[in-house]
């Protein structure tokens, strides 16, 4: 299994958890990283669940269904779901998935 330890840390505020994402989200690390999150949001249970990708260097297809993921979810746990800063590579990843159709995506927010 891939050490995630060092790739995510939150921070949660009044009924926000905020997720900081960091280095590559690829196929060998994906999973791990799900698990976590969803340990987090179901252990919380926030209003609001925003995931900051500005440490994200790297994303392939298994990143981006990470993100689409954790976005079903809350939705079926009626909690707000927001990407915050990601990284000019990162935006066109989402921009070409056309992820900004379902999911808020906020440049310059200070999480």
């Amino acid at each position: 299994m891939i050490e995630c330890e060092n790739m995510i840390k939150s921070i949660s505020s009044g009924r926000t958890l905020t997720v900081y994402l960091e280095g590559d989200i690829d196929h060998h690390n994906a999973r791990p990283i799900r698990s976590r999150i969803d340990t987090k949001v179901y252990i919380q249970r926030p209003d609001e669940l925003i995931l900051d990708l500005s440490g994200v260097s790297f994303m392939d297809s298994s990143g981006l269904g990470l993100i689409l993921g954790r976005y079903t979810k809350a939705v079926e746990m009626g909690i707000l779901f927001k990407i915050a800063n990601p990284t000019p590579q990162i935006k066109r990843i989402l921009d070409l998935a056309g992820t900004e159709r379902l999911i808020k995506v906020e440049n310059g927010r200070a999480v």
